[in-house]
Formats: C-alpha cells, sequence, structure tokens
C-alpha cells in the first residue's frame, strides 16, 4: 500500500474513532434484531402490515403476509424529462421479476426528486440543486421508514441524486443497498465542436439556432450526458466503493447487456440480506477505506469538483470525519489517469471502449492506491471488480481484464500517467480555502496575479462582458454571494464561455467565487467553493475592484495582496438577498436551508456528522478523548 494513502488512512480512522464507532454500535444492534426477528416487516401489527400490502399483487400479498421471504425496497429518481433517469420507467417491472426469482420481494417503496444542473444552468432553478441533495436524503428515509424491507435498491445517476440517496441509506446502514445504474447515452457530437460553438455564440459569431442544434446533438437521446462532469464521476465513485455490480456503470441503456445487469442487481439485493449467508450492510461497506478508495478515484480521473463536497457529506452521514486536507494530500500522490472532457476530447464512452473502470481499478490496486481489503456488493476484496462483464448465451460471464488501456489518449497505466498528481488541489490564503481544479488547465496560467473585478451575481460579470467592459485587461473576476447559506451554491457555468473568449484574446483572467463551476471552469483557472462564504463574513466581502489577487495553483495559496491592517479596517461590501427577496421558482420553501447550511468544507449541507453526539458521550462516560 502507498504509504502515504495509508497514513491518510489511519488519520482518517484515528480522527472519526467515536463517531464511527456509535454508528457502528447502532447498525450492529439493527443487525442482530433483524437476525433474530426475521424479515422486518415481522415486527409490525397486523393493521400495520395490512397497509404495506394492501394494494400488491395476490402473489406478493401471499408472500408478505407470509413473513418467510425478505422485503426489498426500490427507492428510484425516474422522471421522464432527465435523460439520464428516463430509462429507470422499466426498471421496477424487472426487479420485482428478479427479486420474486431470488426468492425474494420487492416494492417500489419511494421516488426521489431528480432536478437537472444543465437545464437549471444560470436560472433560479439553479439554487435549489445542492439542497436538493439534502432533500433526496430525506426522501430516501421516508421510503424506508415504513419497516418493510431487508435490502433496498437505489436507482439514480447524476449530480445530487446518488448522494443523496446514500446518504439517506447510510441512515439505515444495517440494510445492504445495492445501487442500479443506467448507463450513458451514446456519443453524440464531439465535445471539441460542442465547447467551440458554445464560444462563437459568446463572441455572437453564430446565433441561437446553430447553438441549439450543436447541443441537441450532443445531449441526444436517453442515458447519462457522455461528458465527464458530476453525473459520471458518481458512477466511478459508486463502483470504486463496491456499491455497483462490476463492470456496471458504463453499460449504454437499452441494451441487452444493460437489462441483464438490472435483473442481476436485484438478485444481488436479495443474497446481501441478513437471512442469507452474504450479509453485506451498506454502513460496512461505506467504511475509511472505501472513502479512501473513492477519493482517490475522484482523484485519478479528474472528477468533478463537487465532489469534494458530496464525498464529505456521504463520509459523514457514515460517521466519519473526512477533511478538505486529506484529499489535499492525497492529490499529491494520485497521478491523473484519463482524459475525458473537459479535460480533454474523449467521452465516458471512450474511456469505456479502452477499458473502463476494470482497467483503471486494477492499474490502481496494482501500484498500491487503492485499498484492496474492503467489502463491497460483489464480495470481500476490490479485486473483483476487475472483471469485465458479457453476455455469453445469455448469462451474465465476469472475466479477470487481464490487458492494459486500449487508447492511451484516454486511459494510461500509472508508470505514464498524464500528470503526476490528481488535478484537483487545494488552496489556502488570507481569503480562505478553496478548491481548484487544474487538469485543464494550461501551465502558463496556474499562476495568475491581477486586480479584482468584483461582482455579486453572475448576471452583473454578463452583462460588463457583453458591454465590452472586460477587453483588454488582465483581471481576477470575484463573484460572491453565490455560497450555501446565500443563495443555495448554484453552479456558474454561464461564467465559462465569456472567460474563455477573453483567455484565448491573451488576456490573464481568472474566477474567484464562493460558488461552485463543477469540473466546467475547464480552461479558465478558478478558485471555487470558497470557505467561508461572503454571506458569513468571509474575507472575500472585503475585495474591491483592483484589489490585486495572487492565484497560486501550484503552491496551493490564494492571496488578497492588501496589507492586514487594511483589510482590518475594511466593513463587509455587499450582501446576499434577503428571504423576502430570494422567492420565486419555490426559493422561498428552501430558505430553512440557507440558516442551517454548513460551510462547502465540511459538505455544505444540513446534517451534522452521524454520530458524533453518541461517540463524544461515550467517549466522555470511558475517559476517552474523542
Amino acid at each position: 500500500m502507498n504509504p502515504v494513502i495509508q497514513e491518510i488512512t489511519d488519520r482518517l480512522i484515528e480522527r472519526s474513532r467515536a463517531s464511527r464507532t456509535a454508528y457502528l454500535a447502532r447498525l450492529d444492534a439493527e443487525a442482530e434484531a433483524a437476525r433474530r426477528r426475521g424479515p422486518a416487516r415481522a415486527s409490525l401489527g397486523c393493521a400495520n402490515l395490512a397497509h404495506g400490502f394492501a394494494a400488491a399483487s395476490r402473489s406478493d400479498k401471499l408472500d408478505l403476509r407470509a413473513n418467510v421471504k425478505p422485503g426489498v425496497a426500490i427507492v428510484s429518481s425516474y422522471n421522464d424529462m432527465l435523460s439520464a433517469h428516463q430509462p429507470y420507467e422499466t426498471y421496477p417491472a424487472v426487479l420485482k421479476a428478479a427479486v420474486r426469482k431470488a426468492g425474494g420481494v420487492a416494492q417500489f417503496a419511494g421516488g426521489v426528486p431528480a432536478m437537472c444542473d444543465g437545464i437549471t444552468q444560470g436560472r433560479a432553478g439553479m439554487e435549489l440543486s445542492l439542497y436538493s441533495r439534502e432533500v433526496i436524503a430525506m426522501a430516501t428515509a421516508i421510503a424506508l421508514s415504513h419497516d418493510m424491507f431487508d435490502a433496498s435498491l437505489m436507482l439514480g445517476v447524476c449530480d445530487k441524486i446518488v448522494p443523496g440517496l446514500l446518504i439517506g441509506a447510510l441512515h439505515f446502514g444495517h440494510l445492504p443497498a445495492v445501487f442500479v445504474p443506467a448507463g450513458p447515452m451514446t456519443s453524440g457530437l464531439p465535445n471539441k465542436v460542442k465547447a467551440r460553438t458554445r464560444q462563437l455564440f459568446a463572441e455572437g459569431k453564430v446565433g441561437q439556432d446553430e447553438l441549439l442544434d450543436a447541443e441537441s446533438k450532443s445531449y441526444h437521446s436517453a442515458g447519462t450526458c457522455t461528458f465527464y462532469g458530476t453525473a459520471n464521476s458518481n458512477q466511478v465513485m459508486i463502483e470504486v466503493m463496491g456499491l455497483h455490480l462490476p463492470g456496471s456503470t458504463f453499460v449504454n441503456p437499452r441494451t441487452e447487456l444493460r437489462e441483464a445487469l438490472t435483473e442481476a442487481a436485484g438478485r444481488r439485493a436479495v443474497e446481501l440480506t441478513a437471512h442469507g449467508d452474504e450479509y453485506t450492510p451498506v454502513g460496512r461497506v461505506v467504511d475509511e477505506k472505501a472513502i479512501v478508495n473513492a477519493c482517490v478515484a475522484l482523484l485519478a480521473t479528474g472528477g468533478s469538483t463537487n465532489h469534494t463536497m458530496h464525498i464529505v457529506a456521504i463520509a459523514a452521514a457514515a460517521g466519519i470525519d473526512l477533511l478538505w486536507n486529506d484529499l489535499a494530500a492525497l492529490s499529491k500522490v494520485v497521478p491523473l489517469l484519463t482524459r475525458m472532457y473537459p479535460n480533454g476530447q474523449a467521452d465516458v464512452n471512450h474511456f469505456q471502449a479502452a477499458g473502463g473502470m476494470q482497467v483503471l481499478i486494477g492499474d490502481l490496486l496494482d501500484a498500491g492506491l487503492l485499498h484492496r481489503d474492503v467489502l463491497t456488493i460483489a464480495g470481500r476484496g476490490l479485486d473483483h471488480y476487475r472483471s469485465s462483464v458479457e453476455l455469453k448465451d445469455g448469462e451474465l460471464v465476469w472475466e479477470e481484464r487481464t490487458g492494459g488501456s486500449t487508447d492511451p489518449d484516454v486511459l494510461r497505466p500509472v508508470s505514464d500517467a498524464f500528470s503526476p498528481d490528481g488535478g484537483i488541489h487545494m488552496l489556502d490564503g488570507n481569503l480562505g480555502c478553496a478548491v481548484s481544479k487544474v487538469s485543464a488547465v494550461k501551465d502558463e496560467h496556474l499562476v495568475i496575479e491581477a486586480p479584482a473585478k468584483v461582482f455579486d451575481d453572475q448576471l452583473e460579470l454578463l452583462r460588463a462582458f457583453e458591454a465590452g467592459e472586460l477587453d483588454g485587461q488582465d483581471f481576477v473576476a470575484v463573484i460572491r454571494y453565490q455560497g450555501p447559506s446565500a443563495n443555495g451554491m448554484p453552479e456558474l457555468h454561464k461564467l465559462t464561455p465569456p472567460l474563455s473568449v477573453l483567455l484565448d484574446r491573451g488576456q490573464r483572467v481568472a474566477i474567484v467565487t464562493d460558488g461552485r463551476m463543477s469540473g466546467a471552469s475547464g480552461k479558465v483557472p478558478a478558485a471555487i467553493h470558497l470557505s467561508p462564504e461572503a454571506a458569513h463574513g468571509g474575507p472575500i466581502a472585503l475585495v474591491c475592484d483592483g484589489d490585486p489577487i495572487r492565484l497560486d495553483s501550484t503552491a496551493g495559496t490564494l492571496e488578497l495582496l492588501v496589507p492586514a491592517e487594511e483589510l482590518a479596517a475594511r466593513t463587509p461590501q455587499g450582501a446576499p438577498l434577503t428571504d423576502a427577496q430570494w422567492v420565486g421558482t419555490g426559493r422561498e420553501l428552501f430558505a430553512a436551508f440557507r440558516r442551517t447550511a454548513g460551510p462547502a468544507e465540511r459538505g455544505a449541507g444540513i446534517f451534522a456528522l452521524n454520530g458524533h453526539a453518541e461517540g463524544v458521550a461515550a467517549a466522555a462516560v470511558n475517559g476517552v478523548r474523542p
């Protein structure tokens, strides 16, 4: 095992000892009760149980009434507007049949919302996007709260949906949870052409019809968008955590292999319950080693910066106290092994064709960069995930992939990495701490020192660009009051095309914001997720136009080059919208989230570290310092 990764893991285990111990104590108590009781619904009274199977088919009703077969919950993010989730329309029937064949009985327990950042980009709805993760977690808990189930099948793909499902599932940590992917759409318009069309539109050189044609050829059918953003980063991390069936992540929708894998997921959920020989509770799968493995996979693939928050929140749900410092330390020893848009021109289908997850996991294991001894839904040990899957005579067959990448422009081994580090850097300085994704940024743009241009809303910057007020000058665009407590921390993708135009003209430009940009900052150097945010009185609220700022992604520093005594004399400029102003598109319903959202480096959520209170109390009783 790489000694740095082992050291970080050991440090994480020690830091989390009290909260994780308390979490596991609850899980083990629930597990023991499940073993003694039999199917969960056996604890229900007659009226309760009658409600639980009143609408079931006759055969399912008999099975549910008999209290012998394990019950499996299906929790889905299906809707037919979003391409990534539309394939889930047919999954419940397939899963119910598979579960029944395996000796269980499945019920559709609940749906969770799934919103699309691509649709809401630059609009008011984007200000609800990050909050939706917490809503999804709570909706998952509601679906599982009926005490009818012994395992769960989680159907979700994109952005906040998968983290929300997993956070909710971890609060029922004694239940096995099998995540069931839907797969990416087939490749459409090349990403290079799409990006160029967006930039031409920003310059006024093509019209809206040409832009819509390009976008429609990129996002053209059912399945996940094929670029390597948060949705596909979700899928990579879930597989390396051992919550997908091996090899199932990037199989396209509506193929025979995809349907066979979906059926297999249903069967596997039954096999993993406390009433069989392979009991695998999700709270045991997601341990400190699995969290570190997920971080390594994120870094090795140049994944979405959104996961610097999501993985912290997921870890917290399992009683694990992950810090940005852990990610920063991991990034220094994890090389970049893939090039997928926006960090290259390939998409996830090209990655899959080059060898995909099985080659990636195998190379990382061989290099000692992933923990091998982990529990997964496929069994003990991550080596299960070196195996590719295919259909032979109608049956799924997993075989270890022994060859390497077939396309070194997309996927490389550790010995020939694209970069010696993971492409996500943590920044620190007198403006606070921030995240910088550098895997798509040219070396000459990794360091910039320039005057600030301050905006309290992204639309202000767009108007300045359109008016020509940003032409011919170097600057650092400071976009503030975009944090979790200000307005829900929207992604600011709309800023990338205009700032890319200025960069291509030879201007030196960068972004500093307490908002989000995912990986879509692309070639524009950016310090994002800045914490403390402006709404909490962070130093970003003190920045004035013309203040020199130095962003050094190589050294990991972010500095406002203003004397400390001058800063101390300043008062915050600007202000977030009030509750009375933050209305429309349902935003007023989420005012309580604004008041309770945590800082970005703690996951930007509203939930506390699971097990923390019990862990502290137990430690105090036993005289142990938590």
